[in-house]
C-alpha cells in the first residue's frame, strides 16, 4: 500500500523572483508595445468587418420597423378618426330622426285629441240639446199640470174660506191673473 504524499508550499522571499513586476520594466517596453498595437489592430479588424456591420443592420431593421408601426399607428389614427366622424354622423343623423318622429307623432297625437274632443263636445252639445228640450217640455207639460193643480187648489181653498167654491171658471180666471203678473 502506496503512503500518501503531502505537498508542502514554502515562502520564497521578493528577491528571489528576479525583481519586480514584469510590465513595469523597461527592458519589456518595446515588446509589450507592440503586442499592444498588434492585438489593436485584430480586434478593431474585427469590430469593423464583423461585429459593427451586424449592429448596423440590427439598427437599421429596428428603425425600419419603427417607422413601419409609426406609419401603421398615424394609418390607424385616421382610421379611428374616421370612424369617430362617421359614428358621430350617424349618431347626430338619429337624434334628428328622433326629433323628426317625436314632432310628428306629437303633431299626430294632437289632432288626433283635439278631433276626438271635438267630436265629445258634439256629441255632449247633442245631448245638451236633447235634455234642454226634454227638460223644456217636461217644464210646459209640469206647467200645465201646476196650472191645473193651482185652479183645482184655488177652488178648495177659497171653498173651505167661504164655505161656497167658486166656479171653475172664476178660479182659472184668478190663476190666470197671478200667472200673469
Amino acid at each position: 500500500m502506496a503512503q500518501p504524499t503531502q505537498a508542502t508550499t514554502e515562502h520564497v522571499p521578493a528577491s528571489e523572483h528576479g525583481g519586480g513586476f514584469p510590465p513595469f520594466k523597461a527592458e519589456t517596453y518595446a515588446s509589450q508595445l507592440f503586442w499592444l498595437a498588434l492585438c489593436f489592430v485584430v480586434l478593431y479588424a474585427m469590430v469593423s468587418k464583423i461585429a459593427l456591420p451586424r449592429m448596423a443592420g440590427i439598427l437599421a431593421d429596428r428603425r425600419s420597423r419603427i417607422d413601419g408601426d409609426l406609419a401603421e399607428a398615424v394609418r390607424l389614427k385616421g382610421d379611428a378618426d374616421a370612424a369617430v366622424a362617421s359614428y358621430e354622423k350617424a349618431l347626430a343623423d338619429a337624434r334628428n330622426r328622433a326629433h323628426t318622429i317625436a314632432t310628428e307623432t306629437r303633431e299626430r297625437l294632437a289632432a288626433e285629441s283635439e278631433a276626438h274632443r271635438k267630436s265629445v263636445e258634439a256629441e255632449l252639445a247633442d245631448k245638451l240639446a236633447a235634455a234642454e228640450k226634454s227638460i223644456a217640455a217636461s217644464k210646459t207639460a209640469a206647467m200645465a199640470n201646476v196650472r191645473g193643480i193651482a185652479v183645482d187648489a184655488t177652488g178648495a181653498i177659497v171653498g173651505r174660506l167661504l164655505g161656497k167654491a167658486p166656479s171653475e171658471a172664476a178660479a182659472a180666471a184668478a190663476v190666470d191673473h197671478v200667472l200673469k203678473r
